[in-house]
């Protein structure tokens, strides 16, 4: 998977393209100023509470999968952890598509609450890098609340014969809860060149996470390939699918909307 889509002769244009990007580009744009300027206390307070819960509930929920540990359930376990790794990146790019291409920063509540932070990232790519871990990682928090309750409240009412025939799926859920929690923090990472711990460097090589060269094609302007970014495993099958450009297609068609053009809006700000 990790080496179809970064074919020979490509590392130097994909290099070419993002040292422009960056001149171009960066914290002193007038849009990316703009942008951050909006990260509100408000938010703020709700990332917190949400990074906190998440992983309070994590906690718990993780020490009672590993009391129902059975051996002999180790092959549906070992699948439901690579399907819920692959679902994760598909549902990763499939937000990450919809920030990117439709919506505003102007909409109310998840204007500036979610669309905010992916037209900033394009414009200042490297302002994710800033970020600290709560800032990074609190809108994902924030979605994992529902499905980690679901479990802890099943672990807390069902019987043990019940969850043990529940076990294989519920680590699937699991793996997929995961996986999804910690995407910004990988995504963070690509974007990351200095100061990586050895261990997630290795991930990155070996592609169990998204790598560093991978992620580069997504930002080539206008950004409209590549969006999977928890391991991105699916972006070339994606791309080679057309699967983005034929949805993209099928919501112009019927809504009479541009793809990315609040994205555009942004980046042409100059002052």
């Amino acid at each position: 998977m990790a080496g179809a889509e970064d074919g020979p002769g490509q590392q130097p244009e994909l290099e070419d393209d993002e040292a422009a990007f960056c001149r171009r580009w960066g914290a002193q744009h007038a849009g990316a100023r703009e942008l951050a300027a909006l990260y509100s206390p408000g938010k703020r307070f709700q990332e917190w509470c949400c990074v906190v819960l998440c992983f309070s509930l994590i906690a718990h929920n993780v020490v009672h999968l590993l009391l129902l540990t059975r051996w002999e359930q180790t092959p549906l376990v070992m699948l439901g952890m690579v399907a819920g790794a692959l679902l994760a990146d598909f549902l990763s790019g499939l937000v990450h598509w919809g920030a990117d291409t439709w919506g505003s920063v102007e909409l109310p509540i998840v204007g500036k609450a979610f669309i905010r932070p992916f037209r900033e990232h394009h414009i200042d790519p490297t302002a994710i890098t800033r970020h600290d871990f709560i800032e990074t990682n609190g809108d994902n928090c924030l979605l994992m609340l529902l499905p980690l309750l679901n479990m802890a409240y099943k672990f807390h009412t069902q019987s043990p014969e019940v969850l043990e025939q529940l076990y294989a799926w519920e680590c699937f859920v699991f793996c997929l809860i995961i996986f999804s929690t910690f995407t910004n923090q990988i995504h963070k990472w690509s974007h990351t060149y200095f100061g990586l711990p050895r261990w997630v460097i290795f991930l990155q090589d070996w592609h169990v996470i998204l790598p560093r060269k991978h992620h580069r094609i997504h930002h080539v302007s206008p950004h409209e390939t590549y969006f999977c970014i928890t391991t991105g495993w699916l972006n070339y099958p994606l791309e080679k699918m057309g699967f983005w450009r034929r949805l993209e297609d099928i919501i112009q068609a019927l809504t009479g909307e541009k793809p990315r053009a609040d994205d555009m809006k942004w980046a042409q700000k100059i002052k």
